[in-house]
Protein backbone atom coordinates (compact mmCIF):
# COMPACT_ATOMS: atom_id res chain seq x y z
CA UNK A 1 0.00 0.00 0.00
CA UNK A 2 1.42 3.35 -1.07
CA UNK A 3 -0.68 5.36 1.39
CA UNK A 4 -1.00 5.37 5.16
CA UNK A 5 -4.16 7.52 5.26
CA UNK A 6 -7.14 7.72 2.91
CA UNK A 7 -9.71 10.50 3.29
CA UNK A 8 -13.24 9.98 1.97
CA UNK A 9 -15.81 12.65 1.21
CA UNK A 10 -19.33 11.84 2.42
CA UNK A 11 -22.27 13.17 0.40
CA UNK A 12 -22.47 11.98 -3.21
CA UNK A 13 -19.32 9.91 -2.65
CA UNK A 14 -20.17 7.20 -0.13
CA UNK A 15 -23.61 6.96 -1.69
CA UNK A 16 -24.52 7.47 -5.37
CA UNK A 17 -25.60 10.83 -6.73
CA UNK A 18 -28.63 9.07 -8.20
CA UNK A 19 -30.01 8.45 -4.69
CA UNK A 20 -31.53 11.93 -4.61
CA UNK A 21 -30.34 12.58 -1.06
CA UNK A 22 -28.07 15.50 -1.88
CA UNK A 23 -30.83 17.02 -4.01
CA UNK A 24 -33.17 16.76 -1.02
CA UNK A 25 -30.57 18.41 1.22
CA UNK A 26 -30.27 21.28 -1.26
CA UNK A 27 -34.05 21.69 -1.18
CA UNK A 28 -33.87 21.91 2.62
CA UNK A 29 -31.14 24.56 2.35
CA UNK A 30 -33.41 26.62 0.10
CA UNK A 31 -36.28 26.21 2.54
CA UNK A 32 -34.12 27.38 5.43
CA UNK A 33 -33.02 30.47 3.52
CA UNK A 34 -36.58 31.33 2.51
CA UNK A 35 -38.59 30.38 5.59
CA UNK A 36 -36.18 31.27 8.39
CA UNK A 37 -34.19 34.11 6.83
CA UNK A 38 -36.88 35.59 4.61
CA UNK A 39 -34.80 35.51 1.43
CA UNK A 40 -37.05 35.68 -1.68
CA UNK A 41 -37.28 32.26 -3.30
CA UNK A 42 -36.26 33.60 -6.71
CA UNK A 43 -33.02 34.97 -5.28
CA UNK A 44 -31.88 31.80 -3.57
CA UNK A 45 -30.31 29.87 -6.52
CA UNK A 46 -28.16 32.85 -7.55
CA UNK A 47 -27.22 33.63 -3.94
CA UNK A 48 -26.24 30.02 -3.24
CA UNK A 49 -24.03 29.97 -6.33
CA UNK A 50 -22.37 33.20 -5.25
CA UNK A 51 -21.77 31.83 -1.75
CA UNK A 52 -20.42 28.56 -3.12
CA UNK A 53 -17.89 30.36 -5.30
CA UNK A 54 -16.85 32.94 -2.70
CA UNK A 55 -17.04 31.02 0.58
CA UNK A 56 -17.02 27.32 -0.39
CA UNK A 57 -20.43 26.45 1.08
CA UNK A 58 -23.82 28.08 1.53
CA UNK A 59 -23.36 27.81 5.29
CA UNK A 60 -20.16 29.83 5.30
CA UNK A 61 -21.81 32.44 3.07
CA UNK A 62 -24.80 32.73 5.38
CA UNK A 63 -22.54 33.00 8.42
CA UNK A 64 -20.66 35.85 6.75
CA UNK A 65 -23.78 37.76 5.80
CA UNK A 66 -26.53 36.82 8.30
CA UNK A 67 -26.87 36.10 11.98
CA UNK A 68 -27.55 32.38 12.04
CA UNK A 69 -27.12 29.50 14.46
CA UNK A 70 -24.81 26.95 12.78
CA UNK A 71 -26.13 24.02 14.82
CA UNK A 72 -29.74 24.93 14.02
CA UNK A 73 -28.92 25.31 10.31
CA UNK A 74 -27.16 21.95 10.07
CA UNK A 75 -29.92 20.15 11.95
CA UNK A 76 -32.57 21.71 9.69
CA UNK A 77 -30.95 20.96 6.33
CA UNK A 78 -30.10 17.36 7.28
CA UNK A 79 -33.51 16.54 8.79
CA UNK A 80 -34.40 13.87 6.26
CA UNK A 81 -35.38 10.17 6.40
CA UNK A 82 -32.03 8.89 5.13
CA UNK A 83 -33.13 5.27 4.75
CA UNK A 84 -35.65 6.37 2.10
CA UNK A 85 -32.74 7.51 -0.07
CA UNK A 86 -29.71 5.35 0.70
CA UNK A 87 -28.83 1.89 1.95
CA UNK A 88 -25.88 -0.44 2.51
CA UNK A 89 -23.71 -1.72 -0.34
CA UNK A 90 -22.03 -5.00 0.63
CA UNK A 91 -19.38 -4.68 -2.08
CA UNK A 92 -18.50 -1.11 -1.09
CA UNK A 93 -18.17 -2.09 2.57
CA UNK A 94 -15.87 -5.01 1.74
CA UNK A 95 -13.64 -2.80 -0.42
CA UNK A 96 -13.31 -0.04 2.18
CA UNK A 97 -12.60 -2.49 5.00
CA UNK A 98 -9.95 -4.23 2.90
CA UNK A 99 -7.81 -1.09 2.55
CA UNK A 100 -4.86 -1.42 4.96
CA UNK A 101 -4.61 2.27 5.79
CA UNK A 102 -6.06 4.78 8.24
CA UNK A 103 -9.45 5.90 6.89
CA UNK A 104 -11.21 9.16 7.78
CA UNK A 105 -14.31 11.01 6.63
CA UNK A 106 -13.53 14.53 5.34
CA UNK A 107 -16.77 16.45 4.80
CA UNK A 108 -18.31 19.91 4.68
CA UNK A 109 -21.30 18.46 6.56
CA UNK A 110 -21.27 18.05 10.32
CA UNK A 111 -20.33 14.94 12.28
CA UNK A 112 -23.93 14.28 13.32
CA UNK A 113 -25.04 13.99 9.68
CA UNK A 114 -21.96 11.94 8.81
CA UNK A 115 -22.64 9.49 11.62
CA UNK A 116 -26.26 9.06 10.54
CA UNK A 117 -25.22 8.43 6.94
CA UNK A 118 -22.54 5.95 7.96
CA UNK A 119 -25.03 4.13 10.18
CA UNK A 120 -27.58 3.75 7.36
CA UNK A 121 -24.81 2.60 4.99
CA UNK A 122 -23.47 0.26 7.71
CA UNK A 123 -20.02 1.78 7.41
CA UNK A 124 -19.77 3.25 10.91
CA UNK A 125 -16.98 0.85 11.90
CA UNK A 126 -14.89 1.55 8.79
CA UNK A 127 -13.53 4.99 9.72
CA UNK A 128 -11.31 6.16 12.56
CA UNK A 129 -12.47 9.78 12.66
CA UNK A 130 -14.61 12.45 11.01
CA UNK A 131 -13.14 15.78 9.95
CA UNK A 132 -16.31 17.86 9.69
CA UNK A 133 -17.32 21.47 9.08
CA UNK A 134 -17.02 22.27 12.79
CA UNK A 135 -13.49 20.89 12.98
CA UNK A 136 -12.56 23.03 9.96
CA UNK A 137 -14.08 26.31 11.14
CA UNK A 138 -13.82 29.02 10.01
CA UNK A 139 -12.79 27.25 6.79
CA UNK A 140 -14.31 24.58 4.53
CA UNK A 141 -13.16 22.37 1.68
CA UNK A 142 -11.47 23.08 -0.68
CA UNK A 143 -9.60 25.80 1.23
CA UNK A 144 -5.98 24.91 1.90
CA UNK A 145 -6.33 25.31 5.65
CA UNK A 146 -8.74 22.37 5.79
CA UNK A 147 -6.10 20.01 4.46
CA UNK A 148 -3.80 21.11 7.28
CA UNK A 149 -6.55 20.23 9.76
CA UNK A 150 -7.19 16.87 8.07
CA UNK A 151 -3.52 15.95 8.26
CA UNK A 152 -3.30 16.92 11.91
CA UNK A 153 -6.40 14.86 12.74
CA UNK A 154 -4.93 11.84 10.97
CA UNK A 155 -1.58 12.24 12.67
CA UNK A 156 0.20 12.78 9.36
CA UNK A 157 3.11 15.20 9.07
CA UNK A 158 2.91 15.68 5.29
CA UNK A 159 0.50 14.80 2.49
CA UNK A 160 3.00 12.48 0.79
CA UNK A 161 1.31 9.30 1.98
CA UNK A 162 -2.29 10.53 1.89
CA UNK A 163 -5.05 9.98 -0.65
CA UNK A 164 -8.45 11.66 -1.03
CA UNK A 165 -11.63 10.35 -2.68
CA UNK A 166 -14.13 13.11 -3.53
CA UNK A 167 -16.84 13.73 -6.14
CA UNK A 168 -16.12 17.44 -6.72
CA UNK A 169 -13.39 18.45 -9.14
CA UNK A 170 -12.57 21.71 -7.37
CA UNK A 171 -11.85 19.69 -4.22
CA UNK A 172 -9.77 17.02 -5.97
CA UNK A 173 -7.85 19.79 -7.71
CA UNK A 174 -7.12 21.54 -4.41
CA UNK A 175 -6.05 18.23 -2.85
CA UNK A 176 -3.78 17.50 -5.80
CA UNK A 177 -2.13 20.90 -5.50
CA UNK A 178 -1.70 20.38 -1.76
CA UNK A 179 0.12 17.10 -2.32
CA UNK A 180 -2.53 14.42 -1.83
CA UNK A 181 -3.03 11.56 -4.28
CA UNK A 182 -6.36 12.81 -5.56
CA UNK A 183 -9.14 10.48 -6.76
CA UNK A 184 -12.25 11.88 -8.47
CA UNK A 185 -15.27 9.72 -7.68
CA UNK A 186 -18.19 9.04 -10.02
CA UNK A 187 -18.82 8.55 -13.71
CA UNK A 188 -16.58 11.41 -14.74
CA UNK A 189 -13.79 11.44 -17.28
CA UNK A 190 -10.14 11.85 -16.39
CA UNK A 191 -8.87 15.42 -16.25
CA UNK A 192 -5.97 17.38 -14.80
CA UNK A 193 -8.08 17.96 -11.66
CA UNK A 194 -7.17 14.58 -10.18
CA UNK A 195 -4.57 11.82 -10.30
CA UNK A 196 -7.19 9.18 -11.03
CA UNK A 197 -10.91 8.59 -11.55
CA UNK A 198 -12.87 6.00 -9.56
CA UNK A 199 -16.02 4.68 -11.21
CA UNK A 200 -16.37 1.32 -9.42
CA UNK A 201 -15.57 0.62 -5.76
CA UNK A 202 -13.70 -2.63 -6.59
CA UNK A 203 -11.16 -0.54 -8.51
CA UNK A 204 -10.13 1.52 -5.47
CA UNK A 205 -7.50 -0.86 -4.01
CA UNK A 206 -5.74 -1.02 -7.37
CA UNK A 207 -5.64 2.77 -7.63
CA UNK A 208 -4.16 3.00 -4.15
CA UNK A 209 -1.55 0.40 -5.08
CA UNK A 210 -0.53 2.48 -8.10
CA UNK A 211 -1.94 0.04 -10.62
CA UNK A 212 -3.33 1.51 -13.85
CA UNK A 213 -6.88 0.48 -14.73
Amino acid sequence: MLFTTVFFDLDDTLYPNSSGLWSAIKTRIGSYMHELLGIPAQDIPILREQYFRKYGTTLRGLEANYSIDRKEYLAYVHDLPLAEYIGPDVEQRAVIRSIPARKLIFTNADAAHAQRVLSVLRLEDCFEAIVDINAMMPFCKPQRETFNIALETAGEVTADHCALVDDLQHTTRAALEYGFFSILFGGQEMSDNANAVLKRWPDLPGLLEGKAL
